[in-house]
């Protein structure tokens, strides 16, 4: 006997179920409500089913934080999955995001969130504040630089340190807005309860302030935190709210989202990024410089159980390797997850869950923590297995994301 936990063993590790309608922000939802009744929803939110998208993530926030009930209808985006003709029949464009509010669409973030802010009030500012046109211009600025340091392959280092230097003065310019702010946010809103929430000025910056210290740490092994303590102290700030946290990617999905997205995502091969993008890619993560907070590791692990059991077997049907022995490779990384003991399959595959541990997309499968402990523990099992064969992610479209087989018709 192997000991491997059975899957009606693993079924006993239970956690409450997560209130999705009224709970904590997730990316499960298909309805919001805060505490209304769903009579009261008249706005629609259309986003990308994998929550890849910085602008849809946007709208996503602002709902949140205002606590606007609405419903979510998820679409998928080209890179890894066709696009759903009911969707185009209704908005021309394909473009996401984009809200239906009583039978009126509109497109385009910036003007979806003016359209909600004369329906619904600002949140902290009104985005075309005239005080706000510096912030979004910076913040234009930012992605600009971000954009060519990032997706511009450098042929020679005089090149590569130009474009780099101009990041660094672009994003050291937003560290002293934050450094004079006296709450730690460019436009502090208040919540229900009183208190300081990010704001509309926040909002703008978050996806891809997100998505920038993701991938300049795992392609460039440049991380913001480590480097502009302000924009550290926002980042944890904003980390403390369970909204934000809903929404949240990890470094690897962004890693590995972005080259289709942004059309190449280069690396600049020094000793931290080598360091960085192992740490990233085995699961183990960044620690302190992805996530600033404490967490219960036994609840988050239980969350990732659940979340593998409910999609077991089309986990197993999809995983195009050694079906045979995929099923016990699975319960042993998940039994060293919640047990911490290793318990080795009779049948190892290795290259099995790294296709796996390669695939779990955050926030949409599970929250941040919950996909660190579970990569780590897919890491642990998988290194037994003598075949290590690199599983290759795609870089100019993510097909191996199509969500066909996890959608009912």
């Amino acid at each position: 006997m192997n000991e491997i936990l059975t899957w009606d063993d693993l079924n006993k590790f239970e956690i409450d179920d997560l209130d999705r309608v009224n709970g904590f922000n997730n990316s499960y939802a298909n309805l919001r409500l805060f505490g209304h009744t769903e009579n009261d929803v008249i706005v629609t939110l259309y986003r990308d089913r994998h929550s890849w998208c910085p602008y849809c993530q946007k709208i996503w926030l602002w709902l949140e934080y205002k606590r606007i009930p609405y419903r979510i209808k998820k679409i998928n985006m080209f890179c890894y999955g066709q696009k759903e003709t009911w969707f185009l029949d209704k908005v021309r464009s394909g473009k996401l995001p984009a809200i239906e509010f009583k039978g009126q669409i509109v497109t385009e973030s910036d003007n979806i969130i003016a359209f909600l802010e004369n329906e619904f009030g600002a949140l902290g500012s009104f985005i075309t504040s005239s005080h706000l046109k510096k912030t979004r211009e910076l913040e234009r600025e930012i992605f600009r630089s971000w954009c060519n340091w990032l997706c511009r392959e450098s042929f020679n280092f005089i090149d590569n340190s130009f474009r780099k230097k101009r990041f660094k003065e672009s994003i050291s310019k937003f560290d002293e807005i934050l450094g004079a702010s006296e709450s730690g946010f460019i436009d502090p809103a208040e919540s229900s309860s009183s208190e300081l929430v990010p704001g509309i000025g926040d909002i703008i910056f978050i996806p891809y302030m997100e998505r920038m210290n993701a991938s300049l740490s795992y392609y460039k092994g440049f991380n913001l935190r480590s480097n502009y303590r302000y924009i550290d102290k926002w980042l944890t700030l904003i980390e403390g709210t369970s909204t934000y946290r809903g929404t949240q990617g990890d470094f690897h999905t962004h890693s590995h989202d972005l080259p289709p997205q942004m059309g190449g995502c280069y690396k600049e091969s020094n000793e931290k990024q080598i360091a960085f993008s192992k740490s990233i890619d085995t699961g183990e993560g960044l620690g302190y410089f992805e996530f600033n907070k404490n967490y219960d590791s036994k609840y988050y692990a239980k969350f990732a159980l659940k979340r593998i059991i409910k999609h077991k077997n089309n986990l197993i049907k999809v995983n195009p390797h050694d079906k045979e022995y995929f099923e016990e490779s699975l319960r042993s990384a998940l039994t060293h997850m919640i047990t911490g003991e290793i318990r080795i399959p009779e049948k190892l595959s290795g290259k099995s869950l790294r296709y796996l541990k390669n695939r779990i997309s955050v926030p949409r499968d599970m929250p941040i923590i919950s996909a660190r402990l579970l990569r780590q523990s897919l890491n642990k099992i998988e290194l037994l297995d003598q075949n290590n064969e690199v599983d290759k992610i795609p870089l100019k479209h993510r097909y191996d994301q199509d969500p066909k087989n996890f959608i009912s018709n």
